[in-house]
């Protein structure tokens, strides 16, 4: 019975971020599949704004793995100069282009076995990249989600490997890739880390952090 409404909770919880979301999508500007990746790599402890800045000029001529080789570790740095971390990134990138380049004909490899065998690319990555480049269901796992599933309950988690692994259960396959995308517009938008507007949110009668809040908001009143 308990998981019986358990599951019936979470999926209201996913209705109504589905009519709130309807249109949530990735917010990183990309082509193909190699942009992505590289995007992603680039999205490392940035805001995704200030990626497609910079990528706006990086893909203008740099679309391809040969592009990053020809270009080189200090000219794609050149390019990169305004991100954090952009030596590193630089550096991640121009290994990630040769080892595609020598293993894959410059194609990015659709399993997540592979990707993550790339420079630079964790597990967060390789879903983001099996999920917006590909359709490949994946789970992709940044701190906005990390935060609005455990709020909301939807997992109880301490770190993203085990929110990763309990909303892959919790939820239909066919979900996932919606679904990451309309908890993180939800972090960013309603569900800020600091500042939660739960009063403001439809989700508060189905929210456990958000019912705490108001519980200990009417008791200190």
């Amino acid at each position: 019975m308990h998981q019986d409404l358990e599951r019936d909770r979470n999926d209201e919880i996913i209705a109504i971020l589905e009519v709130m979301y309807p249109d949530a999508e990735c917010a990183l500007n990309f082509r193909t599949p190699f942009e992505l990746l590289v995007a992603t790599i680039l999205s490392a402890q940035c805001t995704d704004k200030r990626v497609n800045e910079v990528t706006a000029g990086l893909f203008a001529e740099c679309q391809t793995a040969e592009d990053v080789i020809r270009l080189g570790v200090e000219g794609i740095a050149d390019r990169i100069r305004g991100l954090g971390l952009f030596r590193n990134k630089s550096q991640h990138i121009f290994a990630a282009a040769q080892m595609l380049l020598d293993r894959y004909d410059g194609e990015v490899p659709q399993t997540r076995e592979e990707l993550i065998q790339l420079p630079g690319v964790g597990r967060k990555t390789a879903n983001v990249v099996l999920a917006n480049a590909f359709n490949i269901p994946a789970f992709a796992v940044d701190t906005h989600v990390h935060r609005v599933a455990n709020r909301l309950g939807l997992v109880k988690a301490k770190n993203v490997e085990a929110t990763e692994a309990q909303l892959m259960e919790a939820v239909p396959k066919e979900q996932w890739i919606a679904l990451h995308h309309q908890l993180i517009h939800h972090g960013r938008n309603l569900c800020g880390a600091r500042k939660p507007q739960c009063s403001e949110c439809p989700l508060l009668p189905h929210c456990h952090f958000g019912s705490a809040s108001k519980e200990a908001n009417e008791v200190s009143n």
